[in-house]
């Protein structure tokens, strides 16, 4: 009797057989892709040396070999058996079209931040004078990355708490020939990051007590330092927020990523004037703190009378 890998089949008919699998596996997704489809593809794609970026369909009638077949399935069965997120299982990420290197070191770079240094919705609050960059927990670096390649007269410091973490760093600023623009720097928050900067990037762990009780194992998978906040998930932002007016110029702002966290976030800053900034998941992820907002909020409280 023949076996499954004893026919040559096509390249859709191989993609159709991991996405059911994985459909069938009933696996979580969020870092990098959002459904089965997306992740086989990408598996797919990847373990047979193809672009990720590739047309499905020009691909449909392509023939897969034995070999091929086989190294396919391992793979998508090792993305079963593991619930690691694909990017660990490839240790390739990408983010607005840029690749990074990625393994259980840092977390997997999904920061929407990302989104808003491609589009320039941070721009307006720079001006021709702007030259200092600090990407405040950078993981595997790829904030500090992008914002080097969006604006090439800046100089940018990536920090983490984790030296492991800046290990990842470290491949991925090498890999895009950024050493001369970008210091990486180990620092627990600002303590080794004293400015003044222009521009805080921050995609701090802010995942409330809760939500990580609850978390998949894909994100049990990624460095519990980089996700866990504490109880409301705003243990560290406490912490940036009293730090951040002296580190910042004048003109200076601090973008701060909060994910699922708005709500936490106004309840521990009720009186805090935050601008919320328009991702592809909405208003309520990514906020824009000035460096006035941020000395109100260090200000003493006076009552009314």
């Amino acid at each position: 009797m023949l076996t499954e890998v004893s026919v040559v089949i096509s390249f859709a008919e191989l993609l159709d057989q991991a996405s059911q699998r994985l459909e069938a596996a009933r696996l979580s997704y969020g870092h990098g892709t959002t459904n089965a489809r997306d992740e086989a593809a990408w598996l797919v794609l990847w373990q047979l040396g193809l672009p990720l970026d590739s047309d499905l369909d020009a691909l449909a009638r392509r023939r897969v070999g034995h070999e091929e077949q086989a190294a396919v399935r391992a793979l998508v069965q090792r993305r079963i058996d593991t619930r690691e997120p694909a990017a660990y299982l490839t240790h390739e990420a990408w983010l607005q079209g840029v690749p990074f290197y990625v393994d259980r070191r840092a977390i997997v770079p999904r920061s929407f931040i990302a989104e808003l240094l491609a589009e320039g919705a941070i721009d307006p609050w720079l001006d021709e004078n702007s030259r200092d960059v600090l990407d405040l927990c950078t993981g595997n670096g790829s904030l500090a990355v992008l914002a080097a390649m969006a604006y090439p007269d800046v100089r940018v410091t990536g920090a983490d708490i984790c030296a492991e973490a800046l290990e990842v760093a470290r491949i991925n600023v090498d890999r895009h020939g950024l050493q001369d623009r970008i210091t990486l720097v180990e620092s627990d928050g600002l303590a080794a990051c004293p400015g003044p900067w222009d521009l805080i990037l921050c995609n701090p762990p802010y995942v409330n007590a809760q939500s990580m009780a609850d978390l998949p194992p894909e994100y049990r998978a990624e460095p519990s330092l980089a996700l866990d906040g504490g109880a409301d998930g705003m243990d560290f932002v406490r912490k940036l927020l009293r730090d951040a007016p002296a580190r910042l110029k004048p003109q200076g702002v601090l973008v701060l990523e909060i994910g699922n966290e708005r709500e936490h976030f106004e309840n521990a800053f009720p009186e805090l004037e935050a601008i919320w900034l328009d991702t592809s998941a909405g208003e309520d992820q990514v906020l824009l703190l000035t460096q006035e907002s941020l000395l109100a909020l260090a200000a003493p409280h006076t009552p009314s009378p």
